[in-house]
Order: structure tokens, then sequence, then C-alpha cells
């Protein structure tokens, strides 16, 4: 009799995973919090993404960084709290350099700090997270991780050559912010392997970041970095 019971719980089991999933990853029709929100008790939210000290399941166990099968971007954390940018930059330089890869653009949010990552020749690659509390380095969730196709899981062995333009990419999020951020404006636009990323601005300072689906059109505005800092980029 207990057989019939524990199946039925397997089975809303998966079916709330799922669908825990779809939200995460579908287009967004407003500002929201979720499985990828900005927490509320004071730490990163980067730390769940990252496993606590940011070991992702076969990563190096001697701390080395890594790209897995999926492309993603991984260094464990080393226990220093990183204070700055140019710790952030160093993190991030290590783990990218397996992959080919170096970091530009840094910006430093009260969660964390967020790097752009390019390749040999200059362009946007990839986007990665630094934990300020033990310098893990994990790919940034949202976008970077489920849109990229050269290092997400849409990986295709290239760039990705969608119907959505910078152009469109522009019109998409202004039409988004108009309805869901008013006062919001758009500052500069980069193209990354199947995305585009916008840093956003309000009030002439950077108040966030969103990303819009080179063949998709979809829109998704990052919720998980806070308050801006500082940034520099190189």
């Amino acid at each position: 009799m207990r057989r019939p019971l524990l199946v039925g719980a397997l089975l809303t089991a998966v079916v709330a995973l799922v669908a825990s999933t779809a939200v995460a990853v579908g287009t967004l029709d407003g500002p929201r919090s979720g499985p990828l929100g900005t927490r509320g008790d004071g730490q990163s939210p980067y730390g769940n993404m990252m496993g606590g000290q940011g070991q992702r399941s076969g990563a190096g166990m001697m701390g080395s960084s890594m790209t897995g099968s999926t492309g993603f971007v991984s260094l464990p954390g080393n226990g220093v709290s990183v204070s700055g940018i140019p710790a952030a930059r160093t993190r991030a330089a290590t783990a990218a350099k397996p992959a080919g890869l170096h970091p530009g653009e840094v910006m430093w949010f009260d969660n964390g700090f967020y790097v752009e990552l390019k390749d040999s020749s200059g362009r946007p690659a990839t986007e990665i997270i630094v934990d300020p509390r033990n310098g893990a380095v994990s790919t940034e969730p949202g976008p970077a991780m489920m849109w990229n196709t050269r290092f997400g899981m849409m990986r295709t062995g290239g760039r990705s050559t969608g119907t959505v333009d910078a152009t469109k990419a522009r019109g998409i999020a202004t039409s988004w912010l108009a309805s869901n951020r008013p006062g919001t404006t758009i500052g500069s636009i980069d193209a990354y392997p199947g995305y585009f990323t916008i840093d956003l601005q309000r009030n002439g300072v950077v108040s966030g970041m969103m990303s819009v689906n080179s063949s998709t059109g979809a829109a998704w505005y990052h919720t998980w970095h806070g308050a801006f800092i500082a940034m520099e980029d190189s």
C-alpha cells in the first residue's frame, strides 16, 4: 500500500523541479526574483551557484580552474576574501586562462563582482562572477549559462547567427524597460555568442544589467547583482 504513495510523491517532486526550471530560463515579462534572484539575508547569492566554497561538481580537487563539459568557466574558492576590483580581476584571469580567455570589464556590485571575459581577438566570450567572500569564480547565472553558444549550455561550437542584431536587441530592451523599469535607460551593449548583454543606467549611474537572446529576442533582467559600487574596463 505504500508503493503508490511513494511513486506519487516522486512524480510530484519531478513536476515541481521542471516547473521551477521553466521559470528560471523563460522570457521575463517583468522584474522578478526567484531561483536566481537576490537573496534577502545579506549574503551573496553567488555562493549557492558555486556550491558554498565554489567547488563545482567535477572541479579539480586541488583547486585548479576548469571548463567542464558544458564549457562553464569555474575556479573553486581559496578562502581569501576579494575586497576590490584588482583582486577580482586576478581571480578572473586565473579562472579564464585554461579556456584561452582574459578579463575585460569588471563591475563591482554589493553582491559581488561581475567580469566580462574576452577571447584572444578581443571579442566578448562569456561572463563570470567572483564571490567576494572566498574568491570562488563561476559562469554567471542566467544568459551566460543558458544562452551562450560557445561557453554555455547552448554550445554550437561558434558564435550564434541569430536574427536579432544589436539594433533590434536595443529596441527590445527599451520596450521591456519602459513597461517594467520606467526611468531606466540603456548604456553600452555587448554581443556575446548567442545573446547581447546591456548595461543599464538610472539618472546617469549604472543600475543593473539585462540580456537579449539573439535568436528568439527573449529578454532576461539580471536580478542577482545588487547595488552598483564601481567599475573598471580594460
